[in-house]
């Protein structure tokens, strides 16, 4: 029988969907004729620049994560009524997808990490393992109030999980059984680094080349006037909202992926966000980031970026009235002693594979 692993994604930015796809690509290697079914609302090139096999995508959204207008503006009020329109249609989409999976004979859940998965997976009489380096009702508790009930609702099924994979730079994700810690998870770079080079025209040495990366959702306030200071360097953006600068390079070609690029650059501006800060730590790269301190895994990812990696930590201010004097500064090195663990991505691939392989 064909294995069946189905991937229940959170519908919250880019972040959780590649390091699931980094992991479900893994897995495709060691079992090729397995059968990916990526449950989530994220775009369906995002998938396919991390997984080159074939996979089904069901885009149904089983959690609402934070409703935002872009990587840095969180709408408390829509989140807490989409939350709450979830939970009152739960049952009904439990039993949807536990049609879906009977029907479709899968052999496992990996969430990374809708609450209801568990729900799900344990409705079709098979387990669910989560991956993770927080539960959204670290984030919920952290809002206090009327949010307060969701998370204690979100805890109650998280407790249910069969096992978990802690990532590193995680919260203590406490109200989880059977955890594993792991190493990062994330992608290599895919593409010849010359070519890159010439396709894109980046003509500048690596120690004059900086890549911005603020996540799918983007960074609305992003002051690119302040790029202007610097003609003697090259920037590389995701942002299809860039505008058409002389030292700005906008990749829009949906094949293409930060990671990529990251071996040609002397660093990485970034928000808090763990797939950035994981593919650069994998990488060695210094990240340059601003602080978020109204999103509980944000205090979090910087102190444990500043334990492993290379950093500079932003003046959020300064950084929007273009005072980028960071770019003429040496990044801070590594507090911690011990290097981070990279082999997540290999690690959970092959638990995963075992057990389908039963």
């Amino acid at each position: 029988m064909r294995p069946v692993l189905y991937l229940a994604i959170t519908s919250h930015g880019f972040g959780h969907v590649v390091r699931v796809a980094s992991v479900a690509a893994q897995v495709q290697q060691l079992l090729p004729d397995v059968l990916l079914i990526f449950v989530t609302t994220a775009p369906h090139w995002l998938i396919k620049s991390y997984v080159k096999g074939d996979f089904i995508q069901r885009p149904k959204r089983l959690d609402v994560g934070v409703i935002q207008a872009d990587s840095f503006s969180m709408d408390y009020g829509a989140t807490l009524e989409k939350l709450r329109e979830i939970r009152r249609r739960s049952p009904r989409i439990i039993a949807g997808e536990v049609d879906f999976l009977r029907l479709n004979r899968a052999q496992l859940v990996l969430a990374d990490l809708p609450p209801l998965a568990i729900s799900i997976a344990h409705g079709a009489d098979i387990p669910c393992w989560c991956m993770g380096n927080f539960g959204w009702d670290f984030i919920y508790r952290s809002w206090g109030g009327e949010f307060l009930p969701e998370a204690d609702w979100i805890t109650a099924l998280y407790r249910q999980g069969d096992r978990l994979f802690r990532l590193p730079l995680h919260e203590p994700m406490g109200n989880f059984a059977n955890v594993t810690d792991v190493g990062l998870t994330g992608g290599d770079p895919q593409y010849d680094l010359a070519a890159l080079r010439q396709k894109f025209q980046l003509l500048h040495p690596k120690e004059k080349t900086i890549l911005l990366s603020f996540g799918g959702l983007g960074f609305a306030g992003m002051p690119y006037e302040a790029l202007a200071q610097f003609p003697d360097y090259q920037f590389i953006s995701f942002d299809r909202n860039a505008p058409n600068l002389e030292n700005l390079r906008k990749i829009t070609e949906t094949q293409y992926r930060p990671v990529d690029f990251m071996p040609l650059c002397d660093r990485v501006i970034s928000k808090p966000g763990f797939s950035t800060y994981a593919e650069a730590l994998r990488l060695d790269l210094p990240v340059v980031t601003l602080p978020r301190d109204d999103f509980a895994e944000g205090p979090i990812l910087i102190k444990n970026l500043q334990q492993y990696g290379h950093h500079q930590i932003l003046d959020p201010v300064q950084f929007a009235q273009g005072q980028w004097d960071f770019l003429r500064e040496t990044s801070q090195p590594p507090q911690g002693n011990q290097p981070v663990d990279k082999t997540g991505t290999k690690a959970i691939a092959q638990a995963i594979a075992e057990f389908l392989s039963r």
